[in-house]
């Protein structure tokens, strides 16, 4: 079973998008809702992801950006390192999107140079027998990142408001309550400390179709086509509208969505990466007070 993919709001009316500190103030650093091209879904207000242009650029060229991804790049690893030594508050990523989104690849390019120590990354597929038998949160849970870490969720409680109903895999009564219970598990989390980071990896229809074009044509990428995906395909629209109710529903002042233009894979990185690192520096974790006398401590020969 392949757990992706979207469908255009049609209440064109009520669609609002914010690209600048719409949602959260984080102390200190730069707040990440204020990156120029990644778009803040406002919470309570409805999303129509037809207003965002996935093949957006921000003025920039590739040739630039690969100099401040490194520089991104750098600033995650420091910030996870006091992050990590520091021991008290952790930080989610989760990302979202459709079949050839690019999960892994962000995931890969962004978090280059991170101590694995402190880093986790989850992939969540079919649930296992065992899972299936728990609450649908019971397998995420499981995975949120401990003090200190941070922890990347690809694919994730998402699912269960997503896949679950395009394909009709329960009641509707029941996927529609998951959206407040999503809720209050994020804002659990939060109140305990964790930093919650939500980013939706939008491509256009054309942008997947040449990807998959680019995997059947490719001998080495062979092993990434399922032709399962060319099914899920045709759901295209319906998963565009579970996209957007869940972007709507689930964007809330502690844990807003953040839509990623992403049919650039140079500006889709660059993105996510400034917003991690802004959000770390915002976080603005200390190395822990050294054991009094260190500094002036003499190793023995």
């Amino acid at each position: 079973m392949s757990h992706k993919h979207i469908k255009r709001a049609s209440d064109k009316s009520d669609a609002t998008v914010a690209e600048a500190g719409a949602s959260r103030k984080p102390r200190g650093g730069r707040n990440p809702d204020a990156i120029p091209g990644l778009v803040t879904v406002v919470p309570g207000r409805a999303f129509d992801l037809a207003e965002v242009d996935t093949r957006a650029d921000g003025g920039l060229d590739k040739a630039a950006a690969g100099p401040a991804l490194a520089e991104a790049r750098a600033r995650i690893a420091a910030l996870q390192e006091r992050l990590y030594a520091e021991h008290r508050r952790s930080l989610l990523v989760v990302f979202q999107a459709i079949d050839t989104g690019g999960k892994d690849g962000t995931i890969r390019a962004v978090f280059e140079g991170v101590n694995p120590q402190g880093c986790r990354v989850w992939p969540f597929k079919v649930p296992s027998a065992e899972e299936a038998d728990h609450d649908f949160l019971w397998r995420y849970h499981a995975k949120t990142p401990g003090r200190g870490m941070i922890g990347v969720f690809n694919r994730s409680h998402y699912e269960d408001v997503l896949v679950v109903r395009v394909k009709d895999l329960v009641p509707e009564p029941v996927w529609r309550a998951r959206y407040d219970q999503i809720n209050a598990f994020e804002a659990m989390l939060t109140a305990s400390g964790t930093t919650i980071l939500k980013f939706f990896l939008h491509i256009s229809k054309a942008e997947q179709k040449e990807r998959l074009e680019a995997r059947i044509a490719t001998p080495e990428k062979h092993w990434k086509f399922d032709a399962a995906d060319l099914v899920e395909r045709e759901s295209w629209d319906a998963y565009q509208a579970a996209f957007a109710e869940a972007l709507t529903r689930c964007s809330t002042p502690q844990a807003p969505w953040h839509v990623v233009p992403a049919d650039r894979k140079w500006y889709r990185n660059l993105l996510v990466a400034r917003a991690i690192a802004d959000t770390l520096e915002a976080m603005d974790p200390r190395f822990p007070e050294a054991q009094p006398g260190v500094a002036g401590t003499i190793v023995p020969g």
